[in-house]
């Protein structure tokens, strides 16, 4: 569209309808011209395309006359803690190590020696661009005086030499709430790396790991236990001890205790964050010795003899 417009304007005339500042039909009004489906008019006398500041900045992103360059925000980090499962669910407080840039302490992340001013830079008005004219065009780039900052240090801090950020090691303290989840993130706000001078700084992000327990597992803010049983306890029934985070708690197992059951034990699980525990599912499992005293052999055997038939009979006629 720019090439049409500029060959019509160099001929005097051209297939858009009306010579330019005519005002006649096709043109914008007088001293325009206009071009069919373009977004935009070209002012001034034939051969004169005006300034195409406004098209090559919207073609490239541009969103004309900025304002103050805003300080930018420091990077987000993340690290990982390790906890019991223990921990995990009752909570704790972790101490977290930090190597990286950290605001100098010396001017606070302002990059000037205590007591002096920070000016904005005066040939950009704070934008941190300045515009030069390439004849037909106009060119934005970064301001040289202030290096895009908008900014301007008339004494630089003796500590960070200006920068506003010296490398350092920090040492952090993080919550582990009650029931964390193992790959749960922590946000600590304003504790990552610093921004540009007079930035806010970025986050920090924790990455709880949780180390496995040896008895329990976890379904969200369940708990789960497989709770073995000998076959005399599922078969003519018993009660059972069972461990929980509060203490042992006396399950009772009814006769004929399939294995693979679960019980629900409710309010026995993990801390829930809003309030309240989960629930412990305890599963029976039977266990079947490896190796048997004579005694226990010759009981079971004639249990077996007692239950030979009961399988087939279960079965039905048709067997």
């Amino acid at each position: 569209q720019y090439d049409r417009v500029r060959e019509m304007a160099s001929s005097g005339f051209g297939r858009f309808g009306g010579f330019p500042g005519t005002g006649g039909p096709g043109t914008g009004g007088p001293g325009r011209v206009r071009v069919e489906g373009a977004p935009f008019d070209f002012g001034g006398r034939a051969g004169d395309v005006g300034d195409l500041g406004d098209l090559f900045s919207g073609l490239f992103g541009g969103r004309g006359a900025r304002g103050p360059t805003q300080p930018a925000r420091g990077a987000d980090l993340e690290t990982e803690v390790r906890v019991s499962f223990e921990d995990a669910m009752a909570g704790t407080t972790m101490p977290v190590q930090i190597r990286g840039p950290a605001p100098c302490q010396r001017c606070r992340g302002s990059g000037a020696e205590p007591g002096t001013p920070v000016a904005t830079c005066p040939r950009c008005a704070g934008t941190g661009t300045e515009t030069v004219n390439q004849g037909l065009f106009q060119m934005t780039r970064t301001c040289g005086n202030c290096r895009g900052s908008g900014r301007i240090v008339e004494k630089p801090c003796r500590d960070c030499a200006g920068s506003g950020v010296r490398h350092t090691t920090r040492r952090l303290q993080v919550k582990v709430p009650a029931g964390v989840q193992d790959g749960a993130r922590i946000r600590l706000a304003g504790r990552g790396e610093p921004g540009g001078p007079g930035g806010r700084p970025g986050d920090l992000y924790v990455v709880v790991r949780v180390r496995p327990h040896a008895l329990f597992g976890r379904r969200g803010a369940d708990l789960t236990l497989e709770l073995p049983v000998t076959y005399s306890e599922a078969a003519l029934g018993a009660h059972v001890e069972v461990p929980t985070l509060n203490g042992a708690v006396t399950l009772k197992i009814p006769a004929g205790t399939a294995p693979g059951r679960t019980f629900r034990l409710r309010g026995k699980g993990a801390p829930r964050t809003r309030g309240g525990h989960g629930d412990l599912l305890v599963t029976v499992r039977v266990h079947v010795p490896q190796k048997l005293s004579r005694e226990e052999r010759d009981l079971l055997e004639k249990l077996q003899e007692a239950q030979k038939e009961s399988p087939r009979a279960r079965l039905g006629p048709e067997a």
